[in-house]
């Protein structure tokens, strides 16, 4: 078991979410930065979506009460273990009794504490993912309780695993056409990919709003699908990017969509951070 002394700004146990069920209102969730649970997950051995704590800004404070093997991956959080550094993107051994915090955020926004064998959490509609009204509670809470298994294998604990650090670094997102793309004039379209873009202070796991604007001379759609990453272009001008708990349908229109990698990449960016557009071919 693990225990939470600390749960942080805003900390959840995520997979890969819940796709296949938006016919029934259900968004897709799972964890924001796909890429970095995969990498902590393989280092352990664990199967690629095995459900992680995800920590945003701010990590967690935890106590271990059975033995285990962990893996830190994503933002730099200055994670210690008894008080002493632990490196990230490795595999660490963790003892009965065991404390283990973070403390500066240095690089990126989200980090993921990988566990041998996965947090053995309650599943529903085959995944693991916090999210309100689906499950008990849609993030951590002080004294919670979180199950975990023995390891049942030897891990190597000097196994690394050497990171893209364009992941964080890069403001370049790679994006296809939306649906209404084609609907845009030229100069809106030279506009939007040559523009800089800021994230506003109205972010988090729904979605990412823009702070520069684009003159939209389009009309509202009919409510249509829309997935994660899936960029809106609002009445206002403004530009709205749906992630991981997007709702499932939308009237905007839907002028860009995301390649799976950049929804990675997007979700280690915060306020203040600024991105460009560039289109990819299909």
């Amino acid at each position: 078991m693990i225990k939470v002394l600390n749960p942080g700004f805003y900390s959840t146990i995520q997979d890969f979410g819940r796709p296949g069920y938006q016919h029934l209102v259900v968004p897709c969730s799972g964890a924001m930065d796909k890429d970095s649970i995969v990498f902590a997950n393989r280092l352990l051995g664990n199967n690629d979506d095995a459900a992680v704590i995800e920590m945003t800004m701010t990590g967690t404070s935890l106590e271990f009460n059975s033995n285990t093997h962990i893996c830190i991956s994503g933002a730099e959080m200055s994670p210690k273990l008894n008080d002493f550094d632990i490196l990230q993107n490795k595999c660490v051994s963790v003892k009965k009794g065991d404390l283990l915090t973070f403390g500066i955020l240095k690089n990126g926004f989200r980090c993921y504490l990988a566990v041998n064998n996965g947090i053995s959490s309650e599943k529903v509609l085959n995944s693991r993912s916090l999210y309100k009204g689906i499950t008990k509670s849609h993030k951590l809470k002080k004294g919670d309780l979180l199950s975990i298994s023995e390891p049942l294998k030897i891990i190597k604990k000097n196994a690394g695993i050497k990171i893209n650090e364009a992941h964080f670094s890069s403001d370049t997102i790679d994006v296809f056409k939306g649906p209404e793309f084609d609907k845009l004039t030229n100069l809106q379209v030279i506009t939007i990919l040559s523009k800089l873009f800021t994230i506003s202070k109205n972010n988090n796991r729904m979605g990412y709003q823009l702070e520069e604007t684009l003159e939209n001379t389009l009309s509202p759609i009919i409510t249509s699908p829309v997935l994660p990453g899936t960029i809106q272009l609002t009445p206002s001008g403004k530009l709205i990017i749906l992630m991981r708990d997007c709702q499932t349908t939308g009237g905007y229109p839907r002028v860009l969509q995301l390649k799976e990698s950049s929804i990675n990449v997007l979700a280690q960016k915060y306020t203040g951070k600024s991105i460009t557009f560039k289109l990819i071919d299909e």
